[in-house]
């Protein structure tokens, strides 16, 4: 089941994501940063234990970004990445963005799922505030993806 992320599942995510960060595949997110947007998120549930997360970032009256996508090993290959995607390109087009991208290091999944790839350098300057709080910064290795929504 999707839905909506609550409260109460920010320990959820944050082990799901802190898993992925850990192996060096994912930025780690504080507990502070997942409350505070606990409202962009979605889950997915599975006999009342969260599985896997996504979150859609709105950056401009145009532009939003997807992040903090992670599927619990054992869940992946079943759809529920697919599901959790779709749950927030949908919100996207309600809020009228009409680009999503995201920054990964799973190409294959969001080009699977009508991403393309892009130059980093042709996302504006705005997105790169919160890459400063990355460890990694100012050397990236995540690729750029994007997608134009109908």
């Amino acid at each position: 089941m999707i839905r909506k992320a609550t409260v109460k599942d920010v320990d959820s995510i944050k082990r799901i994501i802190n898993y992925y960060a850990d192996l060096d595949q994912m930025l780690p997110r504080s507990v502070s940063e997942l409350y505070e947007s606990v409202r962009n998120f979605y889950v997915y549930e599975v006999g009342g234990e969260v599985v896997g997360c996504c979150g859609l970032q709105v950056l401009w009256v145009d532009l939003a970004e997807v992040l903090s996508f992670a599927i619990l090993p054992e869940y992946r290959g079943k759809g529920v990445g697919t599901r959790l995607l779709d749950s927030c390109l949908d919100d996207a087009r309600e809020l009228g963005v009409t680009t999503v991208f995201t920054l990964t290091y799973a190409p294959a999944f969001f080009e699977k799922n009508g991403f393309s790839r892009v130059d980093k350098s042709s996302l504006p300057h705005k997105i790169w505030s919160g890459c400063i709080k990355c460890p990694k910064f100012p050397d990236c290795d995540e690729i750029a993806l994007s997608m134009e929504l109908s």
